[in-house]
């Protein structure tokens, strides 16, 4: 049989029960009102001739209350409030058939009677329900039975009692296997003492010690602890309680918060986890009206935001992806994790370099995009102040590239990944970015001006993401395993940061927000990035998630600030006019533009030093289009004069 036939079979088969139930519930009331006595039997030959219509009509409840069709094993409150609501219309319906169309026209007295209705009511409520109960009992008994058998881990389980309740259903339904709740431990003092679906809440979080010592007294050792969101906030001393678990040999895992759509999971503790930022609420019915059946290109695929973007596309329903990547090993990375994902979507991927100016052209007309992602950069700020025309070549004439054959190709819009290295740029790879920024801008405002050039240009500036290729998180994983010592540059450096999945996540919806009618009058776009952290405060909390003391087990040890670096970031220059958009977590800046031919002509002069490296002129340039950079920031060092000048191969 197919899956539709046993859906039909098992619903027909609910539709029966409730319908039997119901003609129960009426006989019942019927004989109990009447005592079996002899008006019982002078009234049945009615009651049988008006219980075909009044059942059809029943039934007709139960399928617009959707009774027929909820899976009795997830039985909810919403369903009993369906039971009562289809209840309360029959036992209105009798009233109305025995009080207006029996009474004065068929029998000359009331047929059925109040009492009669009432207790109709009663047993209706309990026929319907009777059944379904036993049966959630049954799978609840049978699920919480495997669980023993199969050896389940005992399982403590940490957070307020909304967290822990959706957990327990997770259990419950069979969606999380393996583990068996003991008890509870909240950081709520109004929790303690009471049972959560029959765990008992044993004590705050300051207490996992001592509820795991009496546990292991009484012979039944926890083995696991599960913690919740709310086990993550500040109050609670996550890091602590990880710390003092690693010591007690139990392993620690993590419920997730819940998008629209998940099931319950259990997955691993991240540093992300301990950073205890309030991440923003996303509108995702927003993200999925402007990726939705668009052709969209990702530059850069293979990376950290390029990859992430790559994903969170195709899950909002991109009907065709195009990865451009100069990683061969960074694209068929992203290309075998998307299939892997079942991602429905066509999806492409193409080795190719932004810098190739033909190359980009020749793709992006050919594959005619929607949306375009410029995620390709570099990054690194001590590489790109060492190799700095590196720098300016792929982040700025790459930037040119992508944003001019996005513009030939039709795009409705070209979303640059930026940074907040570019507002007041101390560094090469903020100076690039910002003189990118720059170009967009003029390029975006030139098409605002005239109906042959609709497409939108914009930059979104955001700091440092966990985990990504290049970042502290894994610089800091990989000296922990080794045993340390823990290197940061200088005690109080100050960083921003945002999961890769907010991070892009917000990027999508700015580009909603340029794209919206009418059109905004802004270009770059800033995303909230929460209270910066500090970077020694991260390590301490990487150690303690590791189960170490910092200080004790692992060093941290202060290296000095490198080239291109400052203590604080900042998320708006002083000159810039800022406001608000509407969109939570993404704010708009309004930065310094320069005329198009301006920059053209500083273009063509890039391309003409950077083929002779001419160090110089390359920083004069660059000083003149960004004059808030600070030369102090950069070496000093200038290459050779060059003999001849060349034309860059960029045909700028």
């Amino acid at each position: 049989m197919t899956r539709l036939s046993h859906l039909t079979v098992r619903n027909v088969l609910i539709a029966l029960h409730d319908l039997l139930a119901t003609a129960a519930a009426l006989f019942v009331a019927f004989y109990l009102r009447f005592d079996g006595g002899e008006d019982f039997f002078t009234r049945l030959p009615l009651l049988f001739r008006t219980l075909p219509p009044f059942l059809a009509f029943s039934c007709i409840l139960f399928f617009y209350f959707n009774l027929t069709t909820t899976k009795w094993r997830f039985i909810s409150l919403l369903d009993a409030f369906n039971i009562l609501r289809v209840s309360t219309l029959l036992a209105g319906a009798l009233l109305l058939l025995d009080y207006i169309f029996v009474a004065p026209n068929v029998y000359g007295a009331f047929f059925l009677g109040k009492v009669t209705i009432v207790l109709y009511w009663f047993l209706q409520i309990s026929f319907l329900s009777a059944l379904r109960l036993a049966y959630r009992y049954f799978r609840y008994t049978r699920i919480r039975r495997h669980a023993r058998i199969e050896a389940a881990s005992p399982t403590l389980l940490i957070g307020r009692a909304a967290d822990v309740e959706v957990l327990l259903r997770g259990i419950e339904s069979g969606a999380i296997k393996r583990l068996w709740p003991v008890g509870v431990l909240s950081p709520s003092a109004a929790d303690r003492g009471q049972y959560i679906r029959n765990v008992p809440v044993v004590g705050g979080i300051d207490d996992v010690e001592r509820v795991i010592a009496a546990f292991a007294e009484r012979n039944k050792p926890i083995a696991r602890l599960i913690m919740t969101p709310s086990a993550f906030e500040p109050e609670a001393h996550p890091e602590s309680v990880l710390m003092r678990a690693r010591r007690l040999g139990v392993i620690v895992s993590r419920l997730p918060s819940l998008e629209s759509g998940d099931v319950p999971r259990l997955t691993s503790i991240a540093v992300e986890d301990l950073l205890l930022r309030q991440t923003e609420t996303i509108n995702y019915a927003r993200l999925g009206s402007l990726v939705r059946s668009k052709a969209i290109i990702v530059t850069g695929g293979g990376g950290s935001i390029g990859s992430e973007i790559c994903e969170r596309v195709v899950a909002f329903g991109a009907a065709r992806l195009l990865i451009v990547e100069n990683s061969e090993p960074a694209l068929y990375a992203i290309m075998e994790a998307l299939a892997a994902h079942g991602a429905t979507a066509q999806i492409e991927g193409r080795i190719a370099d932004i810098r190739d100016r033909e190359r980009i052209m020749r793709l992006m007309a050919e594959f005619k995009p929607d949306i375009v992602f410029h995620a390709a950069a570099l990054k690194h700020v001590p590489i790109l102040e060492r190799d700095w025309s590196e720098g300016v070549k792929t982040n700025i004439f790459g930037s040119i590239n992508v944003a001019d054959a996005a513009l030939a190709a039709g795009a409705e819009a070209m979303v640059m990944i930026s940074t907040d290295k570019a507002i007041e740029p101390v560094s090469m790879l903020g100076l690039t970015k910002r003189f990118a920024e720059m170009y967009c801008q003029a390029l975006d405002r030139d098409a605002s001006g005239g109906a042959n050039l609709p497409m939108r240009l914009i930059s979104v500036r955001f700091g440092n993401v966990l985990a990504s290729n290049g970042s502290v998180v894994p610089k800091f994983k990989a000296q922990i395993e080794a045993g340390g010592p823990v290197t940061v540059t200088h005690p109080d450096m100050v960083r921003y940061f945002m999961t890769i999945r907010e991070a892009c996540d917000l990027v999508i919806t700015a580009a909603t927000h340029a794209l919206g009618s009418p059109r905004p009058d802004v270009s770059v776009y800033v995303l909230n990035m929460g209270q910066p952290v500090k970077i020694v405060d991260l390590a301490e909390r990487m150690i303690r998630l590791s189960g170490l003391q910092p200080g004790y087990d692992i060093e941290i040890v202060f290296t000095g600030m490198r080239p291109g670096e400052r203590l604080h970031e900042i998320l708006f220059a002083s000159e810039e006019p800022t406001r608000e958009i509407g969109v939570p977590g993404i704010m708009a800046a309004q930065p310094n533009e320069r005329p198009m031919q301006m920059l053209r002509k500083w273009v063509g002069e890039l391309g003409r030093a950077i083929a002779c490296e001419d160090r110089a002129t390359i920083r004069s340039i660059l000083k003149d289009a960004v004059p808030e950079f600070e030369l102090s920031a950069v070496s000093s060092q200038r290459s050779e004069d060059c003999a001849q000048t060349k034309q860059h191969v960029s045909g700028q």
